[in-house]
């Protein structure tokens, strides 16, 4: 049997110097007996692959509302392909692969219905003081566990947080997944257009797939084999130039034909609707909220705290359902 103890021994003879070693992590809030058989990112991962706001994120949108068809990626199936990518990454540099997965699989757990169009509506009506990389750490540090939170260690919380690209996790393997972020929906949601007909593949720019690839697995392998390559002994995750820019060019034009605008969007602005009158309405209405939410009042959050807690809690379907409920006419007879 191979005991806590000895895997973090492993650690030490196995990873790269540059690594983040579970024995060093900074920590939790709340102090707790180590476990006898895994370490503490291996019990944060697991943590978060079992609590209720990770299983929700399979009836989230990622970026097509509503489509019609099963294989089109949700939140769920993002966040799977975002910790394949890191941990490949992260196995290949020898970095902790543990933390990297944990990091991975709690970054969008703060995620809104709706993807980033619920996330912008949740935005303008707190005036910028909800975003969902701030919401996924509300989500693990105080809503999840009947009000308890996950009590996650620093390293992992950290990961999470900073995930979006203008911020900078303080471990190597925070900033891998910041990466494996963009490299998963870049490629996905490059497979999704074109399944939607939004895109064609020949419309993809010329000078991007030259130097990424002609098809998806291409991309992935070759960005995943550019950023090894570049960030081999290094104390940072690098791309080259040459890649660096290809990638980000298509991001861009992810951004202008597919994000903004295109036939995948023409939901978004019934989307925005309901999440705006929802929030409207229990803003109005907090009797309306679950004991749960009500409960965080006299632990001091505000009513726009936890109005938006409980929206960004909720998945598609079950907002489409509160709206309905709350604003269709029901139809009457007599008993």
């Amino acid at each position: 049997m191979v005991n806590r103890l000895e895997r973090e021994k492993f650690e030490y003879a196995t990873l790269s110097p540059f690594a983040t070693k579970s024995a060093e992590t900074k920590g939790r809030i709340r102090w707790e007996d180590p476990c006898n058989l895994r370490t503490d990112f291996q019990r944060d991962r697991d943590r978060i692959l079992h609590c209720k706001s990770f299983r929700r994120l399979a009836h989230k949108t990622q970026v097509f509302i509503s489509p019609e068809g099963d294989h089109y990626r949700t939140r769920l199936t993002h966040t799977l392909e975002v910790a394949q990518i890191a941990r490949t990454i992260a196995r290949a540099l020898s970095l902790n692969e543990d933390l990297t997965e944990a990091i991975a699989l709690g970054h969008d757990l703060g995620h809104t219905p709706f993807g980033h169009t619920g996330e912008q509506v949740l935005q303008q009506l707190t005036d910028g003081e909800f975003s969902h990389n701030k919401h996924s750490l509300r989500v693990v540090e105080v809503l999840e566990n009947n009000g308890q939170g996950l009590n996650l260690t620093f390293e992992v919380k950290d990961g999470i947080l900073n995930h979006p690209t203008s911020a900078s996790p303080c471990t190597l393997e925070g900033k891998v997944v910041q990466l494996a972020d963009k490299i998963a929906y870049i490629n996905h949601d490059i497979d999704d257009a074109i399944r939607g007909k939004v895109l064609l593949e020949s419309e993809l720019p010329r000078d991007c797939t030259r130097i990424l690839g002609q098809t998806s697995s291409e991309r992935l392998a070759g960005i995943v084999q550019d950023i090894v390559h570049e960030s081999d002994m290094k104390n940072d995750i690098l791309m080259s130039r040459e890649v660096r820019e290809a990638f980000y060019n298509m991001r861009e034009f992810l951004f202008k034909h597919v994000y903004v605008g295109s036939v995948a969007k023409e939901q978004e602005g019934k989307a925005k609707r309901v999440i705006s009158e929802l929030y409207q309405y229990y803003m109005s209405h907090l009797s309306l909220l679950p004991e749960a939410s009500k409960d965080r009042l006299e632990k001091n959050d505000t009513e726009k705290q936890i109005v938006c807690d409980y929206i960004a809690g909720m998945t598609d379907r079950y907002a489409v359902n509160a709206y309905r409920e709350l604003f269709f006419p029901k139809s009457w007879h007599i008993y």
